[in-house]
């Protein structure tokens, strides 16, 4: 029986594919590449302890089941003590462990801008995927010394109390401190929502906060259109401690990306208590020696190099600026505690919230007394330097006397009227939430203080008597408005122009009218 030509072709081509296969498996040589697989031995609150990774090195990123990153923090000779940075609760001891040979990292760019994230760059907004092409360690060393430059322009906030008496400069670490529920974040977010138009991209950082209250701030920084240059990173208070400890540094590494293309970046830490607490939390379950109030030996430390990065370039970096307003919860008052005097020496200045101001309806409850900005002063413009300095003499004056008078000591009259006018002044700097007044509006409104226009004005009506003074703001001339925006000082002409138009507001003491002359008698 002959063999039909269809089936001896087949037969050729399996032959010659048996033979490539035979070449091949005859060429192959295995490559054996060693890999570290470490085991879990046990797993607490936000730890794990793992063995068998021995070349697994500090802060080094390591891989357990189930997609669950961690950051090796106590590398001993037999274990590693890893902090967890995700949900924990299916991971098992025994379970196998591979180390990442990187460090843990952070989506950077502007496709962050309106979004809301977590320290690991997954998108908590449900707006899909975040789009970025590059990456930063959240961990990085603050610029040289030789990198950086003076702060000499002025962050402007929006709020008069701060702008004229404790001003901040781009580049500047402003402390913001004081009791819970004295509106600390208020003052945070009222600075971010100054900056629309302004140039400046801003980063809120929130720390273990409740989901409630960052959904009103992510509400409020939305319906005031300031998403549009705003990045929020958060953890919430029920993420794993590991999360909260990596929040601020995540942050600011995406803060950094854009300071270092010469942008100016504002990043709010909402707040440091907190980050204190989960390193706090997670030095104890690793069995670190505790110090003062439990903390660990190097709380200070991890303060420090985070607020380090926060800095002024100079010109041959490009310029950029990273200015950070870290937030400090205190416990009756008590701002000579751990944290907060750790805190008070590392920043530049310290904004201090007072509960009795507050409970005053003093809002923003800045106690002056017990505030100050050590390098904003040379970055604040001239033309509040020109006001500035009479405003906050006086009211010192007012807050010495006006605790003497209450005991019922009889007045003269020139006490009398430093307390009235330091009244006016307190009455004038107060603010509503979420209203930020510009830069001619607040000078117009101090040049009227400093010149007595509101002493004759009831202080039952002195916040309308304020929003007048702002409304005659509008007609002050672009020319004037110019030089108030430069570096210039403000020349007695342009101060009288001022006094003037806001002496024509409703609400204040007209100028009297001169009487008209006696007509001669033929």
């Amino acid at each position: 029986m002959s063999i039909s030509p269809d089936l001896s072709s087949l037969d050729s081509v399996f032959d010659r594919a048996f033979a490539g296969v035979s070449k091949a498996r005859e060429d192959f040589t295995p490559h054996l590449r060693p890999r570290e697989v470490g085991t879990i031995t046990s797993v607490s609150t936000g730890i794990a302890k793992v063995s068998g990774l021995p070349s697994v090195g500090f802060e080094e990123l390591v891989q357990f089941p189930g997609g669950v990153s961690g950051i090796a923090f106590n590398v001993d000779e037999d274990e590693i003590g890893v902090v967890l940075l995700g949900e924990y609760a299916d991971l098992r001891a025994g379970d196998e462990v591979q180390g990442t040979g990187r460090v843990m990292d952070v989506a950077v760019g502007d496709g962050l801008l309106g979004r809301v994230i977590d320290p690991l760059g997954r998108p908590l907004d449900g707006n899909g995927p975040v789009t970025t092409g590059e990456r930063l360690p959240i961990e990085r060393p603050a610029a040289p010394i030789m990198d950086r430059g003076p702060v000499i322009v002025p962050l402007q906030t929006g709020l008069k109390v701060i702008d004229a008496l404790i001003p901040i400069g781009r580049g500047q670490r402003e402390l913001i401190l004081g009791d819970r529920q004295t509106g600390k974040t208020a003052i945070a977010l009222d600075t971010i929502l100054n900056q629309r138009g302004q140039n400046v991209v801003c980063v809120y950082c929130a720390i273990g906060q409740r989901a409630s209250a960052v959904a009103k701030a992510v509400a409020t920084l939305r319906e005031k259109g300031a998403m549009d240059y705003t990045v929020v990173v958060v953890t919430e208070g029920n993420d794993p401690p590991g999360l909260a400890y990596i929040a601020p540094y995540a942050a600011t590494s995406i803060a950094e990306h854009w300071m270092e293309t010469g942008r100016d970046v504002l990043i709010v830490y909402d707040d440091l208590t907190q980050h204190a607490r989960a390193y706090r939390e997670l030095s104890l379950l690793l069995r670190r020696p505790p110090g003062r109030e439990a903390f660990p030996g190097d709380i200070f430390y991890i303060h420090s190099r985070l607020l380090e990065r926060a800095t002024h370039l100079s010109k041959e970096r490009g310029g950029g600026s990273l200015t950070a307003l870290p937030i400090i919860e205190t416990e009756a008052q008590n701002i000579s505690a751990y944290i907060p005097t750790n805190l008070i020496s590392i920043t530049d200045g310290q904004i201090y919230l007072s509960p009795s101001l507050f409970e005053l309806g003093v809002l923003p409850a800045v106690d002056v007394g017990k505030s100050v900005s050590r390098v904003g002063g040379k970055a604040q413009r001239a033309t509040y330097r020109a006001v500035a300095g009479d405003l906050k003499l006086a009211y010192a004056q007012f807050e010495e006397l006006e605790t003497f008078a209450r005991f019922g000591a009889r007045l003269d009259e020139d006490t009398r009227k430093t307390i009235e006018h330091g009244r006016r002044i307190r009455a004038c700097l107060k603010q509503p939430e979420f209203a930020p007044v510009s830069v001619p509006a607040q000078i117009a409104i101090l040049l009227a203080l400093i010149a007595g226009l509101f002493d004759p004005v009831p202080l039952d009506q002195m916040a309308d008597a304020e929003r007048a003074a702002q409304e005659a703001a509008a007609n002050i001339p672009a020319d004037v408005c110019a030089r108030l925006d430069a570096a210039v000082k403000l020349s007695d002409e342009d101060r009288q122009t001022m006094v003037d138009i806001a002496r024509k507001a409703r609400f204040l003491p007209q100028p009297a009218s001169k009487p008209a002359a006696p007509e001669e008698k033929p």
